[in-house]
């Protein structure tokens, strides 16, 4: 009996001792789940302060939510104010308590509704503008070359707009995503701790965000697969119209190159092979007229799909051209009358007489609006202008208004010029006219001669009777003697120079001979030796009135 009752004292000692290792073994795994917790706890609050960081941060889209929750809230709070005056201003009869009650409410009505007038954007749909793709423009039309610019210029900006509206539509996803992370992390951090009001506040607050960015996004997401699309099809359009824009500027430009060097082979050749100056500029001024107007016309029929609606504009602009710019039209007129008719040509001695100025000297070039002249030492520059030397311009449309005179016309490269000299009354007038004729007929044969020939060849074009290119010699009685004058032909680029010659001679042939005096205007003084002051005499009426 004994040992039994010592094996059952020792039976429950064991059941003691194991009941105590198991309740310390449950105590220890108890401290280790708590110390764990901790740790996910703390991991999960850094988690969560960085997303909160990440989201007030740079985060338009927070930012617009806050206005229209703060919108919302005093929405709400406007509500109840309302409530609350109406209840008071229904009672008949308020005590002092609830006449500033209602005072207060008024007030802060009054304040509320100066943060709702801030605050109007957002109480529809405050994500609109942000919505809202970049508008696209008017499309370029590729046309030209220079279209090519304007069209790439265009294409970077809907790649810029693009790229902009895309990074929008990435940042509101990457919200949406940092607001299902705070989600499911204070979700964690409930089951924690479930009577946690703060976090219950932030998870209902984060839902609220999450259901009001949902059908945001959704809306973002069509509107940008549509507007990325269109955006691809405009890309796509302008690449074809540039490349054929290009590919069509190749071939205008490979047509212009063999102008150009079929233009430049034929003046090489020209240059070589001809002698004469003259005929090579013609040559040169016809081969770069028609240059241009083939480079004019295969721009217009390459550039300018519909000729007809540029006539018919042209057409009604025609009058208002003609006005505006009638100078210019007149010139174009000119110029066409002068090649044409061939009235001047280039390296002709023409004088322009324009108001009481005359310009006498060679023409060096002849455009579409003027002729550029270069002023000589001629006779006219020594008795009227005292200067020579200048490029002067002519406007063409001074050939329909002004006197324009032509000392090279048709070949004809000689003028007349005189010279005239004064001799006494009792000179020898026969000796002295039979010395300016020999003179003269003596340094002008050759160009009598050369005009001799070029007014038969003139006959045929001209009604030309006088043909008597002899040297005149003409004498006439003025107050002071006898005026000679000599007249002969002369070259027109040189008629100072061989009248200077012709003069020379004469004077030293006359000057030789006795029998003939140069006559001048002179005035005889008579003295008399005794020359007397004569009396004054006291002024007369007569006197006075002469």
């Amino acid at each position: 009996m004994r040992k039994k009752f010592l094996f059952i004292v020792l039976l429950l000692s064991t059941f003691a001792l194991a009941q105590t290792e198991v309740e310390t073994n449950n105590t220890t795994a108890l401290e280790s789940n708590h110390t764990t917790s901790v740790r996910i706890d703390q991991k999960l609050l850094l988690e969560k302060e960085t997303l909160d960081k990440a989201l007030k941060e740079n985060n338009i889209w927070s930012k617009i939510y806050s206005n229209y929750h703060t919108y919302n809230e005093l929405k709400k709070q406007e509500g109840i104010l309302d409530t609350r005056i109406y209840q008071l201003e229904r009672k008949r009869k308020r005590s002092k308590t609830e006449e500033v009650a209602l005072e207060n409410a008024k007030n802060d009505k009054s304040i509320l509704k100066g943060k709702l007038q801030l605050l109007q954007e957002y109480e529809k749909n405050p994500f609109k503008k942000f919505l809202t793709p970049p508008a696209i423009e008017e499309v370029p039309s590729v046309g030209n070359p220079f279209a090519v610019i304007s069209a790439l210029s265009y294409q970077e900006k809907l790649n810029s707009d693009h790229k902009e509206y895309d990074e929008r539509y990435q940042s509101i996803q990457n919200v949406m995503k940092k607001l299902k992370e705070k989600r499911a992390i204070l979700q964690k951090l409930l089951l924690d701790d479930p009577k946690n009001k703060k976090y219950s506040s932030e998870l209902k607050d984060t839902q609220e965000q999450i259901k009001t960015f949902a059908p945001v996004i959704e809306i973002f997401k069509t509107t940008e697969n549509v507007y990325t699309k269109k955006i691809d099809e405009i890309k796509l359009n302008l690449q074809s119209d540039i490349k054929r824009e290009v590919q069509k500027a190749m071939v205008i430009g490979g047509i212009i190159l063999f102008f150009i060097i079929f233009i430049l082979l034929v003046k090489y050749l020209v240059r070589r092979y001809m002698s004469d100056n003259d005929r090579f500029y013609t040559i040169n001024k016809a081969l770069n007229i028609t240059f241009f107007t083939l480079l004019l016309l295969t721009l217009l029929f390459a550039y300018i799909e519909n000729v007809s609606y540029l006539v018919t504009i042209l057409g009604f602009a025609s009058a208002g051209i003609a006005i505006a710019m009638k100078d210019w039209f007149m010139s174009l007129m000119g110029w066409f009358v002068i090649v044409i008719g061939g009235a001047v040509h280039v390296g002709d001695r023409v004088k322009f007489v324009r108001g009481n100025v005359e310009y006498v000297g060679d023409i060096v070039d002849i455009s579409l609006l003027r002729m550029t002249i270069q002023e000589d030492i001629t006779l006219t520059t020594y008795m009227h202008n005292r200067r020579a030397g200048r490029i002067i311009f002519v406007p063409n449309n001074f050939i329909f208004t002004d006197m324009v005179a032509n000392y090279s016309h048709a070949g004809l490269k000689t003028v007349w010029d005189g010279i005239d000299l004064m001799i006494t009354f009792d000179s020898n007038v026969s000796k002295a006219s039979s010395i300016a004729k020999e003179i003269t007929k003596k340094y002008s044969k050759g160009y009598t001669d050369i005009t001799r020939k070029q007014l038969n060849k003139l006959r045929s074009q001209y009604s030309m009777k006088n043909t008597n290119v002899e040297p005149r010699i003409y004498t006439f009685i003025e107050p002071y003697g006898i005026k000679i004058s000599a007249w002969y032909h002369t070259n027109a680029y040189a008629t100072l120079t061989l009248r200077s010659t012709i003069s020379l001679e004469i004077i030293e042939r006359i000057q030789a001979e006795d029998d003939i005096t140069l006559a001048f205007p002179t005035q005889s003084i008579y003295v008399d030796k005794d020359v007397r002051k004569p009396i004054a005499q006291a002024p007369t009426l007569f006197d006075e009135e002469a």
